[in-house]
């Protein structure tokens, strides 16, 4: 994408706030008062063991599933607002299952990513995310079920990016993959950074995701027990000692 997402009234200021966030699944509460803030052009990451609440806290941001408590985008609330409302706000999510429609082609799962937009110029931003992802220029139609792991995750990030989004949350971009698609995927979400994405980032892997974050919490049981700088607490020793493997 050739335009930066951040305008300079807008760079600094907080761009997602999460306040006492409570999500139940029937009468087990998964999320129990979590605050979170993102600045605008920051890279933000959740992390924590599996079932400590971090799909829970994307799905609650999109709309995907219903929550108490306030969640406020670009200093407006979200309340009432659906999926479909924050879609065309600016906010995209890769889910944890990319959710790709198999049996069609990765063209086509990618102009449907533009489906919430008005811009008609949606030929242009496609040729920025091939210019982004050659791999699926060379495959634009093949069909996303046949793709290798790692090139539906570059689909499902090319089609969120296809709505031009101010906040992009990514969840799980790593699972499943080979240490050098890793690398290749993580290296694509600082460059989204520097283009001036604002990115909300769930990773189980704790140290490559703390290596490109600018802060970090880290969400236990549901709550919030650590946040701070990502460079601090990559030294933290109780983090460490938990998470990364130190």
């Amino acid at each position: 994408m050739n335009e930066s997402r951040v305008g300079p009234r807008e760079a600094g200021e907080v761009l997602l706030e999460v306040r006492d966030l409570h999500t139940r699944y029937g009468r087990v509460e998964a999320l129990s008062g979590v605050g979170v803030r993102v600045p605008a052009g920051h890279i933000v990451s959740v992390i924590g063991a599996n079932g400590a609440g971090k799909t829970t806290l994307m799905n609650s941001v999109m709309g995907v599933l219903p929550s108490q408590g306030e969640i406020t985008y670009r200093g407006e609330s979200l309340r009432g607002v659906p999926l479909e409302g924050r879609v065309s706000r600016g906010i995209s999510l890769v889910p944890e299952r990319r959710d790709l429609f198999a049996s069609m082609t990765v063209a086509d799962n990618l102009q449907l990513g533009a489906y919430s937009r008005r811009r008609q110029n949606w030929r242009a931003d496609l040729g920025d995310v091939y210019d982004r992802f050659p791999r699926l220029r060379e495959r634009r139609t093949q069909l996303a079920g046949t793709l290798s792991g790692g090139e539906q995750q570059m689909l499902a990030i090319g089609r969120a990016l296809m709505g031009r989004p101010r906040l992009l949350l990514l969840d799980e971009p790593s699972l499943g993959l080979a240490p050098l698609i890793v690398r290749d995927i993580l290296r694509i979400v600082q460059g989204l950074k520097a283009e001036g994405v604002t990115i909300l980032l769930v990773e189980q892997n704790a140290r490559a995701s703390l290596a490109i974050s600018d802060e970090a919490y880290v969400l236990e049981t549901g709550q919030v027990k650590m946040h701070g700088p990502a460079a601090e607490l990559a030294r933290n020793p109780e983090l460490g000692a938990s998470y990364l493997g130190g």
